[in-house]
Formats: C-alpha cells, structure tokens, sequence
C-alpha cells in the first residue's frame, strides 16, 4: 500500500521540495551556460563568466567575481569553464542566494545621496563621473551601456526613479 499524507515522513516532503528546488536552479544554470557554449562543448570562455552569472541575477563585484572564477577554473587555466565546475559553483551560490540584487528602495536611496541638488535627475556628466572615477571604475563599454538603458531619451538625464526600477529584480521572479 503507499503513504498517504498523514503517514509521510515530513523530512521526505522537505527533501523532495529541496530537491525540486536544487534540480529548477541547474535547469536555470544549463540554460545560461547554453547560450555562451558557442562550441556545444559544455565550456564558455572565462571572459564571458560574469556575463552568465549576471544572467543568473547575481551581482558579484569584480573581486568577487574573479573569487569566482578562480574556484571554477581548472587548476592549469586553459582560458574556458567547465560546465561541471560552474554548475556546482552557481548551484551553492543561487542555493545561498549570495551576490543578490539591491532592492529597488536601496538603489533609489543611492541615488538620491548622488543628485546633491536635489533635482530629481542625474545629467550624464553626473553619473558619468561618479562611475569612472569612483569606486570599482566602469569601463567606457560599460559606461556606454549603462547610459543606453538609463537616460531618458527625450529629456536626455537620468531620471533616478525610473532606473532605480529598472534595476531592481523582484524577489518573486527569482
């Protein structure tokens, strides 16, 4: 006879939900790595790590990430990921829900401290400056990128509410 719900060891029932959980998140990460497997070899090039795991929602610093690439790479660097290797790495990360996202209130917060004048809106030169020459520099690709998803392009400033809900991932997704 089988168990009915009353007879099931609640332990089971965690271990199968743990389970479930652990199988949906190696599902995410194959499926990422896929798109950077331009081989079909189950590798990436380590240039395109912090590209996958941001894909992941996970949002490591420089530091971090070459912490990172340091744990996923074989122990001669051939210049690409194992699949294995990073699958075991992402699985413990997204399990631990290290590297998140800041919340949206967070990011508006941030922002606001930076429009010292209170404007509502940081110009390009603003945060421009504020990302090149402080803290981790961004490089002129990234800068680039960045300002093609944070002006407004009929106003051509960044309005800060607007982004900072742009930025944001809502726990629910993830």
């Amino acid at each position: 006879m089988g168990e009915t719900g009353a007879d099931m060891n609640p332990m089971e029932g965690q271990r199968e939900t743990g389970d479930a959980v652990l199988m949906d998140i190696q599902k995410k990460i194959r499926s990422a790595f896929e798109i950077f497997d331009h081989e079909n070899n189950q590798t990436i090039d380590v240039r395109e790590l912090g590209t996958v795991i941001r894909s992941l929602d996970c949002c490591p610093t420089e530091g971090e990430l070459h912490d990172m690439l340091t744990e996923c790479e074989e122990e001669e660097p051939t210049g690409y990921i194992k699949l294995d290797r990073f699958e075991t790495m992402m699985s413990r990360t997204l399990m631990e829900h290290k590297y998140r996202p800041a919340p949206e209130e967070k990011i508006m917060r941030a922002l606001e401290i930076l429009d010292t004048d209170r404007k509502g809106y940081l110009t390009v030169e603003e945060i421009s400056n504020y990302v090149t020459k402080e803290g981790e520099p961004f490089s002129q690709e990234e800068l680039d990128e960045m300002l093609n998803g944070a002006v407004d392009s009929e106003k051509g400033v960044i309005n800060y509410k607007d982004y900072a809900m742009k930025l944001a991932v809502d726990d629910a997704e993830s």
